[in-house]
């Protein structure tokens, strides 16, 4: 195999335990890149990309950063030089993996180079700061992140163990990947994966409130040879399929449940950036939008702002509650989207459900306000330009019908 598994650390501080990493992993006949980021103290061992290759890529000499001791400019250059020659080496070809070990900034390091490498690259980082919050270190990328337990201050019983494990991962995961791949290529062995691969493929959002229309929508789709990726729109799965979207593997999009930019209008726990809807209208990729849960917002139990605590809630399970949204967020989250969509460089439209947004908006549920809807729709209407199409139907959100015509308005776009 003439791809390599690049190892990203501090050999100044954590060399004995690259080093431990690296003879395993050469031991399992997995070749090796070692790039090292260190700063200050002398390497444990000479690595394959040096930390003045490191330092030079990020640009600044590291002699100057020796001379400066600032830990917080050092790292911020380190991080850009690591990303720089990470993805040269992946654009290269060769590359087959990633893996990082550190505490707090080698776990930035690592994690930094982790992040340019697209969605399916193996990336395993073990880290101290795997058991807490990781949003800062994952971001949307798949790594990952296996906890060291005990500080990663040289070599014993526990973190020998952990080590191994993590090389054992990912000595498996690309004799696996290259099992796969001897067998693709076996005479009349197309395989289900590669046929997978050849499908086109489609975005789509959902959440627990419109899973019945994302349910109808995938099997109307793949009955017509198409694949599906859906996301929870968290925030955090909103930004993960914006993040698929622009490295360029997707066919289309059925931006469904757009909740996400009404919980950055009011405050909700999942916001998201600018990017949400722009990637794909940026891009020129076929992009159809609907409303799906704009009918309110998600907040965390026992956190309600203050200046909400007249509105009307409803409990969605133990830990989150839900805020029916007002007529006058309706029509802002109405011109952010249209504002997206008017800048669509392809086929954009938006297909609305005239009897609910969600599952708790219908008649009987909590949410139900067809005036809160409306002005949902007018706005829209009043802001859309008029090369994104408006489609209205008289159907639920979750109504089987209703997913067929919103499935079908992208095929036809496509």
């Amino acid at each position: 195999m003439d791809k390599k598994v690049l190892l990203i650390g501090t050999l100044d501080t954590k060399g004995r335990e690259f080093d431990f990493l690296n003879g395993i992993l050469n031991k399992n006949g997995i070749n090796t890149i070692v790039m090292d980021c260190g700063v200050l103290g002398k390497p444990f061992f000479k690595p394959d990309i040096s930390r003045y290759e490191v330092a030079l890529s990020g640009g600044t000499g590291i002699e100057y950063l020796q001379s400066e001791k600032d830990r917080g400019h050092s790292m911020e250059v380190m991080m850009k030089g690591v990303l720089e020659l990470t993805g040269k080496l992946y654009s290269e070809g060769k590359i087959c993996g990633i893996m990082g070990i550190g505490g707090g900034s080698g776990t930035n390091l690592a994690c930094s180079g982790m992040k340019v490498l697209p969605t399916g690259f193996p990336k395993i980082m073990v880290s101290t700061m795997a058991s807490g919050n990781t949003q800062t270190y994952i971001g949307e990328k798949d790594i990952m992140m296996v906890y060291s337990v005990a500080d990663i201050l040289g070599l014993n019983r526990v973190t020998r163990a952990i080590i191994s494990n993590a090389a054992a991962a990912m000595v498996g995961i690309i004799e696996f990947r290259e099992k796969a791949k001897k067998e693709l290529k076996k005479p009349g062995a197309a395989g289900h994966a590669a046929d997978e691969v050849s499908k086109p493929l489609i975005a789509a959002t959902m959440m627990g409130a419109t899973t019945q229309c994302l349910t109808y929508t995938k099997s109307y789709l793949e009955e017509r040879g198409f694949e599906v990726v859906a996301f929870h729109t968290t925030g955090s799965g909103g930004r993960a399929m914006e993040n698929l979207i622009s490295d360029g593997s997707v066919n289309g999009v059925l931006d469904i449940t757009t909740t996400e930019i009404m919980n950055t209008i009011a405050g909700g726990v999942f916001p998201v950036g600018k990017e949400r809807i722009s990637t794909a209208a940026s891009m020129g990729i076929p992009i159809v939008v609907s409303c799906g849960a704009l009918d309110f917002v998600n907040f965390w139990t026992g956190q309600i702002p203050e200046k909400y605590r007249n509105r009307t809630f409803h409990q969605h399970n133990p830990v989150a509650v839900l805020m029916r949204t007002s007529m006058e967020e309706n029509k802002k989250a109405a011109r952010v989207i249209a504002e997206r969509l008017n800048k669509a460089r392809g086929p954009a439209a938006v297909v609305i459900p005239l009897k609910g947004f969600s599952s708790y908006d219908a008649v009987g549920m909590p949410f139900f306000d067809p005036a809160a809807d409306m002005a949902f729709i007018e706005s829209l209407e009043q802001n859309i330009s008029r090369d994104v199409e408006i489609f209205k139907y008289k159907y639920h959100i979750n109504d089987p019908e209703f997913a067929e015509k919103v499935a079908g308005c992208l095929i036809k776009k496509l």
